[in-house]
């Protein structure tokens, strides 16, 4: 009895369309034709004599037989891709492609300080980044899209390793003129739950803000609606409240050109733990500590 492959093209057609749900979405993710994708998932499902995909002028839905196809999918594409690092990692350190994903609220900061150094020392390393929130970052490395990803803890994970790059301190921003005129140093019971602003919910940051202040009713209280901490920033600069931000959004700018200023928040948990994640037993580890210890430097 003949037992068909499947080859690797056509597992990244199936994961992509199962990401997608959709076939001209997954095709343009995959950089070939719907036509082809097509084609490619009908091979699959004819060699196999198996229908993993039901499709209808509306939607695309998977048999159980194919959600249980791509998990197994995506377990292979990723051993694969660690083959690659394998035969990759020999060679010069810290060279070649290494995609990485940065959430939000790091990228705008970190990143212009840290990649022209790179560039200068690591000629070689060709870095490709991809910003995107911590669920979906990590969904990346742990399906491969990713090599690692820049994040902040504490986060659910799942099983990585890790370097720290640094700890990132919180500061309460308010309008230079408030008439409260907070203290030089800022303690959590004096922030006014009803004027708090944070980033909505998808944003690690607003997590790691309110854990700083461990008061229970400000979550309950705060106005989640800013899609990003510049947007934060011009809300607290029009009189429309106060907010929390990160040391390394002051370091790289984040108030010039505003009337917002901002004092440190004191308190036990007043920071963010900015790290380096890769998945575990990645043959690649030493390399990714190696660009650990270059985003330090930065």
């Amino acid at each position: 009895m003949t037992v068909y492959q499947p080859t690797l093209k056509q597992l990244q057609y199936l994961v992509s369309l199962h990401e997608h749900g959709h076939f001209g979405r997954a095709a343009d993710a995959c950089f070939v034709s719907q036509s082809t994708l097509s084609a490619g998932l009908r091979d699959l499902e004819t060699l196999l004599g198996v229908v993993l995909v039901e499709r209808t002028k509306r939607a695309v839905r998977f048999t159980p037989l194919g959600n249980a196809v791509v998990e197994k999918a995506h377990r292979i594409l990723r051993e694969t891709e660690e083959l690659s690092e394998l035969v990759q990692s020999s060679g010069k350190p810290l060279s070649g492609e290494v995609r990485m994903s940065v959430i939000p609220t790091i990228a705008p900061f970190l990143l212009p300080r840290m990649l022209p150094r790179l560039r200068r020392e690591r000629p070689n390393l060709k870095l490709f980044l991809r910003e995107e929130p911590s669920q979906a970052a990590m969904e990346s490395l742990h399906h491969g899209r990713a090599d690692c990803v820049l994040l902040a803890l504490p986060y659910a994970t799942g099983e990585v390793e890790k370097e720290t790059i640094e700890l990132d301190a919180f500061f309460v921003a308010f309008p230079r003129d408030d008439p409260r005129d907070p203290p030089a140093e800022v303690s959590p019971d004096v922030i006014d739950e009803n004027r708090l602003l944070l980033l909505e919910d998808g944003h690690c940051l607003k997590d790691h803000a309110l854990a700083a202040c461990n008061r229970p009713e400000l979550r309950a209280s705060a106005t989640m609606i800013g899609t990003s901490l510049h947007t934060l920033v011009q809300m607290v600069d029009n009189g429309l409240g106060l907010t929390m931000l990160p040391e390394m959004a002051l370091d790289a700018g984040i108030l010039n050109g505003t009337n917002v200023v901002a004092r440190p928040l004191i308190s036990p948990n007043a920071n963010r733990e900015i790290t380096l994640v890769w998945r575990k037993n990645s043959p690649r580890a030493e390399e990714f500590r190696m660009l650990a210890d270059e985003l330090r430097a930065g």
